[in-house]
């Protein structure tokens, strides 16, 4: 009992005098970076045709920013150490600024491509920083409201994001998307550097050796992984043999890269935390909802763009009643997330986001605004509710020196995750379309009575303005649309049924954790 007083003591004597000042910062960093992840999906189009590139080489606009990210989070401890956190995360902040800029001058995909690398590597390690210097800057007993705070960042901003986007791309132009982080991340970064708290652990390092063999492996993994989640529905997945190629060249360059960082020293992270299971579990479970929370955002817009004849700023404004719900299940766990059991916070959360789920797996097309409001709106307050507890419970088990490590590692996951719900929407969609595809075209015969009726209905409205045989082509044309219309209606409703119930499998998996404790 004394020695892990001390050791809280220890922890607790490094806590800044006022630690949400010295957060603001933090916060405003965050909401642009992971707000940028997004806004620049509904403009992509016109980017696109500004550079006179296809719509699978303008994929390449959003791929190259997840790659460039998900290569520098997991170092963030190894450059923390390297240049100390702070002048990392200053540095971190000033680079994604101007990357920012440069993104809004591209003349060419290729300029886009190589700037959005840039932007990636800048604002890799913001959130994974931002949420380890979060939970260090308060003690145990209130850093569940503090990752309520920080979760209105994380959760809210990809929310707004296509929101934003469509009205700027509508509005003004594509550039514009990114010319408006130029201010903000300039503040940011003054103010980093002004308040920013910066404990003796997290100061600059001598003799720190780079990871070079680590490092190489985590890019060959991380740019073949992303070239196959992003490729390989339009290749057929492993029907393509360079597919197969390329992802066992990515599983033996995941595996060097994991058994490098274990066996060596002075490495790029330390995987020693995954031993601990709190953090393992967790973040398997932040993986599975990272996944769900990414899939959601690419699926909605385009169900309602594609299926609903929504424009690019409506679709996004679909997402609004998600950012209400985010925002109230924000202000909930402020005021319960110290207070009570969060095992119970997070299930409460998966069984709201669940049911959102297969809520919407019972669409129609004749569907009022209200029909797509509640569900939205029930699933930004489960994503909430649950998110921001379970952050903090797979953390509460580790050490103050531990966060920037396990934070890094945490978030590398959860955007592989994101790139995997992306990948397997786009899978589901075309898979399932087919199927129900297959499933409803033994009806269009002319066995069918409804059918027959149909098409002499629709034969007699047209031979007012054509031939009969035109008009009989005309009806059996339009049938058939009727068909693919109704299969890809279909194909979204069952893909979000799925995503449904996956959040509900991950329920049982909270009686793992132990019982938080509380201030009551």
């Amino acid at each position: 009992m004394s020695t892990q007083t001390s050791t809280i003591d220890d922890e607790n004597k490094y806590l800044p005098e006022h630690p949400w000042i010295s957060c603001m910062p933090i916060l405003l960093a965050v909401f642009i970076y992971v707000m940028d992840g997004t806004i620049a999906n509904v403009a992509l189009p016109h980017m696109a045709g500004s550079f006179s590139a296809t719509r699978d080489e303008s994929i390449w606009i959003l791929t190259s920013y997840l790659i460039s990210s998900g290569i520098v989070i997991p170092s963030v401890d190894f450059f923390s150490r390297l240049f100390g956190r702070k002048n990392f995360y200053v540095i971190s902040v000033l680079l994604f600024t101007v990357a920012s800029f440069l993104c809004g001058t591209a003349t060419s995909l290729g300029q886009m491509v190589f700037y959005r690398v840039l932007q990636g590597a800048g604002g890799g390690g913001i959130v994974p920083l931002s949420q380890a210097i979060m939970m260090e800057s308060f003690p145990k007993e209130r850093r569940g409201t503090a990752m309520a705070i920080f979760g209105m960042g994380v959760i809210i901003a990809p929310i707004i994001g296509p929101m934003l986007g469509g009205w700027i791309t509508d509005n003004w132009t594509w550039p514009w998307i990114f010319f408006i982080n130029v201010p903000l991340g300039c503040v940011a970064a003054v103010l980093a550097k002004k308040l920013l708290f910066n404990p003796p652990y997290a100061q600059r390092q001598k003799d720190v050796k780079i990871d070079g063999l680590g490092f190489t492996f985590l890019i060959l993994w991380l740019c073949s992984l992303q070239v196959f989640f992003d490729k390989g529905n339009n290749a057929d997945w492993f029907n393509a043999a360079w597919i197969c190629w390329l992802f066992t060249f990515s599983c033996i360059m995941g595996v060097c890269f994991f058994v490098s960082q274990i066996i060596r020293k002075e490495t790029l992270v330390d995987m020693s935390v995954l031993r601990n299971k709190e953090f393992f579990i967790g973040t398997f479970i932040q993986v599975v909802m990272a996944s769900v929370l990414y899939a959601s955002i690419a699926i909605l817009p385009q169900f309602l763009q594609s299926m609903m004849g929504y424009t690019a700023f409506l679709s996004g404004m679909s997402m609004m009643p998600r950012g209400i719900g985010s925002l109230t299940a924000t202000i909930v766990c402020a005021f319960l997330a110290d207070r009570v059991d969060k095992r119970k916070l997070v299930a409460c959360g998966l069984l709201v986001l669940g049911s959102a789920g297969i809520a919407f797996g019972f669409l129609n097309l004749q569907i009022a605004q209200m029909n797509i409001m509640i569900p939205n709106c029930l699933m930004g307050f489960g994503m909430g509710l649950s998110m921001i507890p379970i952050i903090n419970l797979s953390m509460e088990t580790l050490s103050n020196q531990q966060m920037t490590n396990a934070s890094g590692l945490q978030n590398l996951f959860k955007n592989i995750g994101g790139a995997i719900g992306t990948s397997l929407v786009a899978t589901f969609l075309t898979r399932f379309s087919q199927v129900h595809q297959y499933m409803m075209v033994g009806k269009l015969s002319d066995l069918n009575p409804v059918f027959v009726e149909r098409v002499q209905a629709t034969m007699g409205a047209l031979m007012k303005y054509t031939s009969p045989d035109v008009a009989h082509h005309m009806a059996n044309y339009s049938m058939y649309g009727a068909l693919l219309k109704q299969s890809s209606l279909w194909a979204f409703m069952d893909t979000f049924r799925i995503f449904g119930v996956l959040c509900l499998m991950l329920i049982p998996l909270l009686l793992l954790f132990k019982k938080s404790k509380s201030r009551g």
